[in-house]
């Protein structure tokens, strides 16, 4: 092109590189040698040379969740706003699916990797040479950049207005997760709201499930069977609180006057719910946005300083609760 064009190799470096330097006529010299010479910009070859591919890896438990599908959502619009692309890997939970995670983004040459991780230990994630930021729900050691739920926060404050609206039997479903995920953070902050009350819930209000709607609408059909009295959830997830509410209405109870229901995530389908489900609402967006500026930090200055953040979060208080 700089034969062509009559202008040396760094000048049309320049032209490619849009420096503004150049001057209009020698810029028109070039377009034109590109248009003569069929040239195109290779964006792999530029990537290559400069050791980047711009693609950054996300790697969730599990995509066919709701709430793993807005999140993936999020990091996808974060990441492109950034001029990044995203590849999606999914782990089951799984400790060595969430290795094989971040072995994968490296074969792959993928820049970086957010890590929604639940089963490795924090032992197995400073062995790890990788650019890597933590999202969610795992309490992980606050050298390692993560960016968390408020588990304890949102768990406290849901149950607070289960409270303050006159519950006292509350039961909670959800927890089947190692002790540093969902489980135990969400049931400490219920158990902290239950503290601030001057009340101790009973131990028989506890249903230890999985996090689906089928693990929802099962638990409340066991307690309803077996007589257990409760005059409000407080469900894990807005996944398993749908079941709940579903369960709930199919035995004739009356929500929000007989029993309250309380989810925690704010999916999107929870608004459409009947009744509506109210649910502890996490700033999803600003989780993506701050994984996504964390990760492209540690990208280009592998030695930038670990930060844990905590996203914000709102009650969204609808028709399930008093």
């Amino acid at each position: 092109m700089a034969r062509e064009a009559g202008v040396s190799a760094m000048t049309v470096s320049n032209v490619l590189n849009g420096h503004a330097h150049v001057r209009p006529a020698t810029r028109e010299k070039v377009l034109a040698a590109m248009a003569a010479l069929d040239y195109r910009v290779s964006p792999a070859a530029r990537r290559l040379r400069s050791g980047r591919t711009g693609t950054i890896g996300l790697a969730v438990p599990d995509i066919t969740q709701p709430y793993f599908g807005v999140l993936a959502g999020e990091v996808i619009e974060a990441a492109a706003a950034r001029g990044l692309h995203v590849a999606i890997e999914q782990t089951n939970a799984s400790r060595e699916q969430e290795l094989e995670a971040v072995a994968l983004a490296r074969r792959l040459m993928i820049d970086g990797l957010i890590l929604s991780a639940l089963a490795v230990s924090t032992d197995d994630l400073r062995a790890l040479d990788y650019p890597l930021v933590f999202i969610g729900e795992k309490a992980l050691d606050d050298d390692l950049s993560q960016v968390a739920m408020p588990n304890v926060e949102g768990a406290r404050a849901a149950v607070a207005h289960l409270i303050a609206t006159g519950s006292r039997a509350i039961a909670v479903i959800g927890g089947q997760t190692p002790d540093e995920g969902i489980g135990s953070s969400r049931l400490a902050g219920y158990e902290q709201a239950h503290a601030d009350a001057g009340l101790t819930p009973e131990p028989g209000l506890r249903a230890v499930t999985g996090y689906t709607s089928e693990d929802g609408a099962a638990a409340i059909e066991r307690m309803l069977a077996r007589g257990i009295r409760f005059d409000a959830v407080f469900c894990m997830t807005d996944s398993i609180a749908l079941g709940a509410l579903h369960a709930l209405v199919s035995a004739g109870v009356r929500v929000p006057q007989d029993v309250q229901v309380m989810g925690f995530d704010d999916l999107p389908l929870s608004r459409f719910a009947n009744p509506s489900l109210s649910s502890v609402s996490p700033d999803h967006h600003f989780m993506a946005e701050a994984a996504v500026d964390q990760l492209q930090a540690l990208i280009d200055h592998r030695d930038t300083p670990s930060r844990r953040v905590t996203a914000p979060f709102t009650l969204t208080l609808r028709g399930s609760t008093r």
